[in-house]
């Protein structure tokens, strides 16, 4: 699942600041969620999918499929 979130970020050309700042967050907490150091809280994964037009269950490795469901 952590591999995903780094993977969507940088595939995007974002980086950790932007991203932290996006979601509201401290870059260190966003650091630890793609390091796997701490579980990444429910409103934070839809903020991700909705970000990176996915889906949760992509994020979180249930699906291989990126695109979001209807």
């Amino acid at each position: 699942m952590y591999k995903r979130v780094r993977d969507l970020r940088e595939d995007r050309d974002v980086t950790q600041k932007q991203m932290a700042e996006y979601l509201q967050i401290h870059q260190t907490t966003y650091s630890d969620y793609e390091l796997g150091n701490l579980n990444i809280p429910v409103e934070i994964l839809i903020k991700l999918a909705r970000f990176y037009s996915t889906s949760i269950d992509y994020i979180v490795g249930l699906t291989d499929e990126t695109k979001p469901y209807k």
